[in-house]
């Protein structure tokens, strides 16, 4: 991780983010407990379904979402693409309201990232699946340093955004611990409500669940 960038941990997450980078190992080594197999929930396969795939920065949503909407031949769309412009701006309020509107109406689709805050409900209640990708803080930093580093190094293949030049590390340890503390609690809450609705939600709390149901598809 680059010097100067301090970003507020809690007790656990601490010691276990210091752990790993003094071992020198990989998240994969470090992940928690399996949750129950996605191949045998009779996660959905056909091709008229909304997949909504969240979480914060760094999870492997865009690897995920790119591999599951190939497999099942739906339009992809990654909602940082809609939300920012050239030099890390955002894209004016009205224009990714009415992009993100146009896009949820549709029959069939793919959607990947957060996007805005106020556009996650609408999301979730027009989406038919759920993937909720809530790795452990400390795997997100993990992740996000070792994107940023190979992006400095030119080694980074399907940017986000299509973006020229990584964004401020630091700005983005801000944002994922913000999204982690602000978000994550009211988007757990609107997977356990729309799981009520009977609506087919998948909850990947390890690198080891993300792997296993990619391996599914």
């Amino acid at each position: 991780m680059r010097k100067g960038v301090e970003v507020p941990l809690v007790p656990g997450d601490r010691d276990q983010f210091e752990a790993v980078i003094g071992s020198g190992n990989s998240p994969q080594k470090h992940v928690g407990q399996v949750a129950d197999c996605p191949a045998e929930r009779g996660w959905g396969r056909h091709h008229m379904a909304r997949v909504v795939i969240i979480g914060n920065a760094s999870g492997g949503k865009s690897t995920l979402a790119r591999e599951l909407a190939s497999r099942r031949d739906l339009p992809l769309t990654e909602l940082d693409q809609l939300l920012w412009q050239s030099g890390w701006k955002l894209t004016a309020p009205e224009l990714y309201a009415r992009r993100h509107a146009e896009i949820i109406k549709q029959e069939s689709w793919v959607i990947e990232g957060l996007g805005t805050r106020d556009s996650i409900p609408e999301r979730m209640a027009r989406a038919t699946e759920i993937i909720l990708i809530d790795l452990p803080l400390w795997v997100h930093f993990w992740l996000a340093a070792e994107r940023q580093m190979s992006w400095a190094d030119g080694g980074l293949s399907n940017v986000p955004a299509s973006a020229s030049t990584a964004p401020p590390t630091k700005e983005l340890f801000k944002t994922m611990w913000a999204v982690d503390q602000e978000w994550m609690p009211s988007i757990r809450g609107m997977c356990d409500a729309a799981q009520l609705q009977g609506k087919t939600v998948l909850r990947l709390r390890s690198i080891d669940d993300l792997d296993a149901f990619t391996r599914s598809l």
